[in-house]
Protein backbone atom coordinates (compact mmCIF):
# COMPACT_ATOMS: atom_id res chain seq x y z
CA UNK A 1 0.00 0.00 0.00
CA UNK A 2 1.36 3.41 -0.96
CA UNK A 3 2.38 5.84 1.75
CA UNK A 4 0.30 9.01 2.02
CA UNK A 5 0.97 12.52 3.26
CA UNK A 6 -0.73 12.79 6.68
CA UNK A 7 -2.89 15.84 7.31
CA UNK A 8 -1.72 18.41 9.81
CA UNK A 9 -3.38 18.14 13.23
CA UNK A 10 -4.08 21.91 13.22
CA UNK A 11 -4.69 24.75 10.75
CA UNK A 12 -1.79 26.18 8.77
CA UNK A 13 -1.84 29.42 10.78
CA UNK A 14 -2.30 27.77 14.18
CA UNK A 15 1.37 27.93 15.19
CA UNK A 16 1.85 31.63 14.50
CA UNK A 17 3.66 33.79 15.47
CA UNK A 18 6.31 31.15 16.25
CA UNK A 19 5.98 29.32 12.92
CA UNK A 20 4.41 31.13 9.99
CA UNK A 21 1.59 29.84 7.82
CA UNK A 22 3.79 30.31 4.74
CA UNK A 23 6.54 28.06 6.12
CA UNK A 24 4.08 25.42 7.32
CA UNK A 25 2.34 25.24 3.93
CA UNK A 26 5.62 24.90 2.03
CA UNK A 27 7.10 22.50 4.54
CA UNK A 28 4.14 20.15 4.75
CA UNK A 29 2.63 20.40 1.27
CA UNK A 30 5.90 20.48 -0.72
CA UNK A 31 8.84 19.15 1.28
CA UNK A 32 7.11 16.41 3.24
CA UNK A 33 5.08 15.45 0.20
CA UNK A 34 8.33 15.00 -1.76
CA UNK A 35 9.61 12.48 0.80
CA UNK A 36 6.36 10.52 0.53
CA UNK A 37 6.69 10.49 -3.26
CA UNK A 38 10.36 9.46 -3.01
CA UNK A 39 9.59 6.65 -0.57
CA UNK A 40 6.79 5.27 -2.75
CA UNK A 41 9.04 5.40 -5.81
CA UNK A 42 11.87 3.62 -3.99
CA UNK A 43 9.57 0.88 -2.75
CA UNK A 44 8.15 0.38 -6.25
CA UNK A 45 11.69 -0.04 -7.58
CA UNK A 46 12.46 -2.55 -4.84
CA UNK A 47 9.41 -4.58 -5.83
CA UNK A 48 10.46 -4.44 -9.47
CA UNK A 49 13.94 -5.66 -8.53
CA UNK A 50 12.48 -8.52 -6.50
CA UNK A 51 10.34 -9.62 -9.42
CA UNK A 52 13.09 -9.35 -12.01
CA UNK A 53 15.93 -10.67 -9.89
CA UNK A 54 18.09 -7.74 -11.02
CA UNK A 55 19.68 -6.26 -7.89
CA UNK A 56 22.33 -4.08 -9.55
CA UNK A 57 20.65 -0.97 -8.10
CA UNK A 58 20.43 -2.37 -4.56
CA UNK A 59 22.84 0.16 -3.05
CA UNK A 60 21.04 3.23 -4.42
CA UNK A 61 17.65 1.72 -3.52
CA UNK A 62 18.76 1.17 0.08
CA UNK A 63 19.99 4.76 0.22
CA UNK A 64 16.67 6.09 -1.16
CA UNK A 65 14.66 3.97 1.28
CA UNK A 66 16.68 5.28 4.23
CA UNK A 67 16.57 8.94 3.14
CA UNK A 68 12.96 9.25 1.98
CA UNK A 69 11.60 6.78 4.54
CA UNK A 70 13.26 8.59 7.43
CA UNK A 71 12.19 11.95 6.03
CA UNK A 72 8.56 10.80 5.88
CA UNK A 73 8.57 9.22 9.34
CA UNK A 74 10.33 12.11 11.09
CA UNK A 75 8.06 14.73 9.52
CA UNK A 76 4.96 12.71 10.43
CA UNK A 77 6.13 12.81 14.05
CA UNK A 78 7.26 16.45 13.86
CA UNK A 79 3.75 17.73 13.08
CA UNK A 80 2.34 15.89 16.11
CA UNK A 81 5.19 17.11 18.33
CA UNK A 82 3.85 20.67 17.99
CA UNK A 83 0.64 22.35 19.07
CA UNK A 84 -0.69 25.87 19.54
CA UNK A 85 0.19 27.09 23.03
CA UNK A 86 2.77 24.37 23.54
CA UNK A 87 6.07 24.47 25.37
CA UNK A 88 6.59 24.33 29.09
CA UNK A 89 7.72 21.07 30.66
CA UNK A 90 6.40 17.50 30.70
CA UNK A 91 4.91 15.76 33.71
CA UNK A 92 4.34 12.23 34.98
CA UNK A 93 6.38 9.26 33.75
CA UNK A 94 7.97 11.26 30.94
CA UNK A 95 9.24 13.91 33.35
CA UNK A 96 10.61 11.18 35.61
CA UNK A 97 12.63 9.43 32.90
CA UNK A 98 13.94 12.77 31.61
CA UNK A 99 15.21 13.58 35.10
CA UNK A 100 16.67 10.09 35.51
CA UNK A 101 18.40 10.19 32.12
CA UNK A 102 19.70 13.76 32.14
CA UNK A 103 19.67 14.92 35.77
CA UNK A 104 16.98 17.55 35.28
CA UNK A 105 14.61 18.92 32.66
CA UNK A 106 16.74 22.06 32.33
CA UNK A 107 19.83 19.95 31.64
CA UNK A 108 17.94 17.95 29.00
CA UNK A 109 16.65 21.15 27.39
CA UNK A 110 20.14 22.63 27.27
CA UNK A 111 21.57 19.49 25.67
CA UNK A 112 18.68 19.15 23.19
CA UNK A 113 18.98 22.77 22.05
CA UNK A 114 22.78 22.65 21.82
CA UNK A 115 22.68 19.41 19.82
CA UNK A 116 20.00 20.75 17.46
CA UNK A 117 21.86 24.02 16.94
CA UNK A 118 25.17 22.27 16.27
CA UNK A 119 23.97 20.11 13.36
CA UNK A 120 26.16 20.92 10.38
CA UNK A 121 23.91 21.65 7.43
CA UNK A 122 20.59 19.83 7.47
CA UNK A 123 19.24 17.54 10.14
CA UNK A 124 17.21 16.97 13.28
CA UNK A 125 17.46 17.17 17.03
CA UNK A 126 15.99 13.94 18.43
CA UNK A 127 14.98 12.79 21.89
CA UNK A 128 14.73 9.00 21.74
CA UNK A 129 13.97 6.09 24.03
CA UNK A 130 16.65 3.39 24.16
CA UNK A 131 15.04 0.12 25.22
CA UNK A 132 18.34 -1.62 25.89
CA UNK A 133 18.96 0.30 29.11
CA UNK A 134 15.53 1.92 29.61
CA UNK A 135 16.92 5.42 29.12
CA UNK A 136 16.47 8.48 26.95
CA UNK A 137 19.19 9.82 24.64
CA UNK A 138 19.59 13.03 22.67
CA UNK A 139 20.83 12.53 19.12
CA UNK A 140 21.67 14.91 16.29
CA UNK A 141 20.74 13.31 12.98
CA UNK A 142 22.31 14.66 9.81
CA UNK A 143 19.95 14.71 6.84
CA UNK A 144 17.22 12.33 8.06
CA UNK A 145 19.10 9.13 8.72
CA UNK A 146 22.80 9.68 9.52
CA UNK A 147 24.23 9.53 13.08
CA UNK A 148 21.42 7.55 14.64
CA UNK A 149 21.55 4.57 17.02
CA UNK A 150 19.97 1.27 16.07
CA UNK A 151 16.97 0.30 18.13
CA UNK A 152 16.11 3.71 19.57
CA UNK A 153 12.54 5.03 19.34
CA UNK A 154 12.21 8.76 18.57
CA UNK A 155 9.83 10.62 20.90
CA UNK A 156 10.51 14.28 20.13
CA UNK A 157 11.99 15.55 16.87
CA UNK A 158 13.02 19.07 15.90
CA UNK A 159 13.57 19.86 12.23
CA UNK A 160 16.61 22.08 11.66
CA UNK A 161 16.75 21.82 7.88
CA UNK A 162 16.73 25.39 6.57
CA UNK A 163 13.35 24.90 4.88
CA UNK A 164 11.85 24.44 8.36
CA UNK A 165 12.63 27.96 9.55
CA UNK A 166 14.67 30.11 7.13
CA UNK A 167 11.86 32.22 5.66
CA UNK A 168 11.03 33.42 9.17
CA UNK A 169 14.24 33.13 11.18
CA UNK A 170 16.87 33.46 8.40
CA UNK A 171 20.22 32.23 9.72
CA UNK A 172 19.16 32.49 13.37
CA UNK A 173 18.67 28.78 14.00
CA UNK A 174 18.94 29.17 17.80
CA UNK A 175 15.95 31.54 17.70
CA UNK A 176 13.92 28.87 15.90
CA UNK A 177 14.92 26.04 18.23
CA UNK A 178 14.18 28.18 21.30
CA UNK A 179 10.78 29.16 19.91
CA UNK A 180 10.04 25.47 19.29
CA UNK A 181 10.94 24.41 22.82
CA UNK A 182 9.37 27.37 24.62
CA UNK A 183 6.16 27.75 22.62
CA UNK A 184 5.38 24.78 20.37
CA UNK A 185 6.35 21.41 21.91
CA UNK A 186 3.34 19.18 22.46
CA UNK A 187 4.44 17.26 25.56
CA UNK A 188 1.16 15.32 25.53
CA UNK A 189 2.15 13.86 22.16
CA UNK A 190 5.65 13.05 23.41
CA UNK A 191 4.25 11.39 26.55
CA UNK A 192 1.81 9.36 24.45
CA UNK A 193 4.63 8.12 22.24
CA UNK A 194 6.73 7.27 25.32
CA UNK A 195 3.86 5.24 26.76
CA UNK A 196 3.49 3.41 23.46
CA UNK A 197 7.17 2.49 23.04
CA UNK A 198 7.44 1.32 26.65
CA UNK A 199 4.80 -1.39 26.12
Amino acid sequence: MAHELPPLPYEYNALEPHLSEEILRLHHDKHHAAYVTGLNAAEEKVQAALKSGDFTAANSLAKDLAFHGSGHLLHSMFWKNMKPGGGGAPSGDLAAIIERSFGSFDAFKGLFLATSNAIQGSGWGILAYRWKDDALVVLGAENHEDRTQWGVKPLLVLDVWEHAYYLQYQNRRPDWTKAFMDNLVNWDSVAEMYGWVKK
